[in-house]
């Protein structure tokens, strides 16, 4: 290329020490992303840090019977592992919960909203790894 051969060898050495550069930055960007924290869980992620309660059977405050289930999504792994120890905690606030509803406050989907917020708000309460996210009841039949 040039005469000079200590230029052609500077030429490559800057060449591929670009190359290089330039390659690296590109790894960067793709495998060191930062997460974005106000991003949307994906739905595995969601699953991940959820668990599923046993179908729970009690006594409404109108005499009627109520079996339902819950679903509860945790911010972490920590807390659902903590979640997971104190699910008969869990399940006392969900029956404590449900024994003061009446067969109306099941009518429309303001007063199971109403009864996720506040099983998530008591459970939070005794949260000591994390908190609840959200609380999703998964199954309600009242009798």
């Amino acid at each position: 290329m040039f005469k000079n051969r200590l230029v052609n060898i500077m030429l490559i050495v800057l060449v591929g020490m670009t190359l290089v550069g330039v390659m690296a930055l590109v790894l960067y960007t793709q495998f060191f992303e930062a997460a974005d924290p106000d991003a949307e869980p994906t739905i595995d992620e969601v699953i991940e840090l959820s668990i599923e309660t046993e179908e729970i059977t009690t006594n409404l405050l109108s005499n009627h019977v109520i079996r339902s289930q819950f679903v509860i999504q945790t911010d972490n792994r920590h807390a659902r592992s903590e979640l997971e120890k104190r699910n008969f905690q869990v399940e006392n606030i969900i029956i404590r919960e449900l024994s003061d509803m009446r067969e109306s406050d099941f009518q429309g989907s303001d007063g199971i909203r109403n009864l996720e917020e506040q099983i998530r708000y008591e459970i939070n309460q005794i949260m000591q790894d994390g908190h609840v996210v959200e609380v999703y009841m998964s199954t309600r039949v009242v009798q």
